[in-house]
């Protein structure tokens, strides 16, 4: 019954953007990549970074990340929204108290023939040099890829191969994705700014509250289930809540 959606057996595309708040928010993003990544490796999923773009001083702006294994969307479908981070900063000279935003999205990888018609003419494609540490071909060449979906405006981005035309294919990919998902939320008339990256990452979006300082506390704010164990959280282990957000869409 937790599991009976559409696309919850499907494998799950991962974005991670930080919001405002300069380096503090990069920060709190890489933290966030690292949890999705200790829960992918204690569940045997495999984890791989599409498109990365990374902090200025630290941490990460944004990031998207393919997720594989059984269920990975049905189980990563609660991360969906702003998660608030509230600590003394690492980069503030005072120790004084900061608080930070991240935005999640997760959509499905659905089967590649599944019908959403896209128009090329709709698409405005993009290409530059990848912003990563990978070899000199991926350095030196405009392999990465941008596509905008200008009806909606929707972008997806895609840097993690040496090879343009896959880049494009694996965006492509994400876009019909997004087109899909987008589309059975209407049809659900549950369709949400959840997927409108151009939604505000900052207070009232909250889904989530991860506080280390003074106290440390975290806090699901759709289904009030909390732990005081953070760093155990912030080490992948997280399935309790993402159990607990299942059963609560089951009652809603």
């Amino acid at each position: 019954m937790m599991l009976n959606g559409p696309n919850d057996s499907c494998n799950a595309f991962l974005n991670i953007h930080a919001g405002a708040g300069g380096t503090e928010s990069c920060d709190w993003a890489s933290m966030l990549l690292r949890m999705y990544s200790m829960w992918a490796e204690r569940n045997n999923f495999s984890m791989e970074t599409i498109d990365l773009l990374p902090g200025e001083e630290a941490g990460i702006k944004r990031v998207t990340t393919m997720i594989k294994g059984s269920y990975a969307f049905g189980y990563l479908k609660s991360e969906i929204g702003v998660h608030r981070l509230v600590r003394i900063s690492p980069f503030d000279s005072n120790s004084r108290r900061h608080t930070s935003f991240v935005a999640i999205d997760v959509i499905p990888e659905i089967d590649a023939d599944i019908d959403i018609e896209i128009n090329e003419k709709d698409l405005k494609t993009d290409t530059y040099r990848s912003s990563g540490a990978g070899g000199q071909h991926v350095n030196k060449t405009s392999s990465a890829v941008r596509i905008t979906h200008i009806p909606t405006g929707i972008i997806v981005q895609c840097q993690n191969d040496r090879s343009q035309h896959k880049n494009r294919a694996t965006a492509m990919k994400m876009l019909k994705s997004k087109l899909y998902q987008i589309k059975e939320k209407e049809r659900e008339k549950e369709f949400s700014n959840a997927y409108d990256e151009k939604g505000e990452i900052a207070w009232g979006h909250q889904i989530r509250s991860y506080v280390l300082q003074p106290y440390t506390m975290i806090k699901d704010l759709r289904t009030g289930e909390e732990t005081g164990k953070a760093q155990a959280f912030l080490d992948g282990e997280i399935d309790g809540f993402l159990t607990s957000y299942l059963k609560w869409k089951i009652g809603k």
